[in-house]
């Protein structure tokens, strides 16, 4: 009777193939590997861009003022309540 666990040469030879081919991938630069050039250029491009910040509305600097004066009347509130009141306020100051 033939011996169930024995390996067979093709088995052998198919796990060899698959090892050297996982060796190869695991050599290889993916980071370099992205497509033409052309590609590679415009995600350079894009990641030099610094990002402008953007203007603060006319709203948005009435609401600073507005919570930082109520922070400092009550510095023990919790942000949510003070922020509903700024706005509020702030909504009432802009009409």
């Amino acid at each position: 009777m033939a011996d169930p666990y024995r390996i067979t040469e093709d088995w052998e030879e198919g796990y060899r193939a698959g090892y050297e081919a996982g060796l190869a991938t695991a050599r290889r630069d993916i980071g370099r590997d992205m497509g033409s050039s052309k590609n590679l250029a415009t995600e350079k491009s894009r990641a030099k861009s610094k990002k402008r910040p953007r203007k603060a509305s006319a709203y948005n600097k009435m609401y600073a003022k507005v919570y930082k004066d109520l922070k400092k009347k009550h510095p023990r509130t919790s942000f949510s309540a003070l922020a509903k009141k700024a706005h509020k306020e702030t909504k009432r100051r802009m009409k």
